[in-house]
This record gives structure tokens, C-alpha cells and sequence, in this order.
């Protein structure tokens, strides 16, 4: 077969706008590359966001195809395949009570102390995700447009992240989504997700394809492209489907 037998992609700005359902174009194309490859999606959210942003949006499919769908929710710390109209749990590698405790501690004393703890927010600010603890600075329900506002550069974020990380030195502190600081064993990541997809499908790094939008060196994508994988990098969701409508008649 000619290119990837496997395409990754990221979620929140890569196939939707962040916390959105995907486009219809996206869902279309979604099982249109899922007809001829192994399709994945990996990203920081919970697989309740996978459930209402990706798979109750897709269009109907054949059960076979539905099958080539790989879901990595908070960045492979667990996994999922559909079958049917079911989500069948592959993994779900969850942190103990005390490190979730721990986490949940620091990142909240650590954002009170840098002033990035604010008052006007919508939903939760703190999330126990069970496999990871996900701080969003304006809640998990926050505008786009706030969100985009509140750090444009990552200076808030990426002060967080250090200042948790120095409190955490036995857990994984990443950078998540716009406003977000994800915490889970060390070593997880999204090139962790990629790895555990070659393990269990058996192709390799070098026949897959990773597309996101955060493929910078300090962007959560980035170590995907630092393992090796070919990697495409988009800056939203229309680009997604530009690049996806040029791909698809290429491949099988």
C-alpha cells in the first residue's frame, strides 16, 4: 500500500474548534480515510469529549470500518475501539488516590500563587480524569474566545506547568490544550499513544501519520514529531479538510 497504513490525529483545533463537535465535513472524511487506513485520534480530553465531539457525530458506517478506529483519550493513558455501536475499553492505566490528591494540591496551590487562579470561569477549573488531572484556567466550558485571550503567548501556561512540575517531580506535567495543564505518569505523552497504536496494531511508526495543530517544540503534539512519525501540522480544523481531501485518493 501506497502511504500511511495508519493516520493520528489530534482533537481540539486539529479536527474541531476546541470542546466542539466535529464538523460535518470532518466526520465525512473521517470515514472516508477509515475505508482505506487505520484511523486514530489522540488527545488530552476525557472519552466523554471523544464520545460527543467524534463518534456520535460520525456519519453511519459499516461496522467494519468502524473497527479502524482507534480512541487514546488523555494522551493514551487509555484506549478504546468501537464495535458496533459500543466503545470497548482496550486500557485505562488510572493514577492511584494519592498521586491524583497530590496533583490536584499542587496545581491548584501552584495557580493560586502565580494569580492564575480566576474568579469568572465556566464548569470545573479542576478535572480528575482518573488517568490524568486537567487544570482549565476559565473552566472546561470556557468560550473560545476567551480561552484564546487569557494566555496568547503560553507564558501563563508554561509558568504553571514548571512551577507543578517542580512540586511533582514523580508525575508527567505537560502543556495541554489553550488554557489547560495536564498531569499524568511520567512518560505519557502522545508519542506513549503512538507506541502503544504500533503495539497493538503492528504498524510501525514509520507507516503512520500524525496531523495537529501543536507541533511547535513547546506544543503538546511535539513529541510525536520528536519520536520519528511523519507528522503534518494544521493550524484548525478547514485545514484538516483541505489537507485530508488531497490525501484520501492517494491511499489504498
Amino acid at each position: 500500500m501506497s502511504g500511511p497504513q495508519l493516520v493520528a490525529f489530534d482533537l481540539d483545533d486539529t479536527l474541531a474548534p476546541s470542546k466542539c463537535p466535529i464538523p460535518e465535513p470532518i466526520g465525512e472524511l473521517l470515514v472516508q480515510l477509515a475505508e482505506r487506513v487505520q484511523v486514530a485520534v489522540i488527545s488530552g480530553g476525557q472519552l466523554t469529549q471523544f464520545r460527543t465531539q467524534i463518534v456520535e457525530q460520525l456519519p453511519p458506517a459499516s461496522d467494519e470500518v468502524k473497527e479502524r478506529i482507534h480512541l487514546l483519550p488523555t494522551c493514551g493513558t487509555q484506549y478504546y475501539r468501537l464495535r458496533g455501536d459500543e466503545i470497548v475499553t482496550v486500557y485505562a492505566h488510572a493514577l492511584t488516590q494519592d498521586e491524583r490528591d497530590r496533583a490536584l494540591a499542587a496545581v491548584e496551590q501552584e495557580a493560586r500563587r502565580l494569580g492564575l487562579w480566576e474568579s469568572q470561569t465556566w464548569g470545573d477549573i479542576l478535572e480528575d480524569r482518573g488517568s490524568q488531572i486537567t487544570f482549565s484556567a476559565l473552566g472546561q466550558q470556557a468560550p473560545i474566545e476567551a480561552k484564546t485571550a487569557w494566555d496568547p503567548d503560553g507564558t501563563k501556561k508554561s509558568a504553571l506547568r514548571d512551577a507543578v512540575a517542580a512540586q511533582l517531580p514523580d508525575l508527567e506535567v505537560r502543556s495541554g490544550g489553550s488554557t489547560s495543564v495536564d498531569i499524568t505518569h511520567r512518560g505519557i505523552d502522545k508519542a506513549y499513544g503512538m507506541k502503544q497504536l504500533a503495539d497493538a496494531t503492528g504498524i510501525s511508526l514509520d507507516d503512520m501519520l500524525f496531523v495537529g495543530d501543536r507541533l511547535d517544540p513547546d506544543g503538546n503534539d511535539y513529541p510525536v514529531l520528536a519520536l520519528g512519525v511523519p507528522c503534518h501540522a494544521v493550524e484548525g480544523w478547514q485545514d484538516t479538510v483541505a489537507y485530508l481531501e488531497e490525501l484520501i485518493p492517494t491511499l489504498g
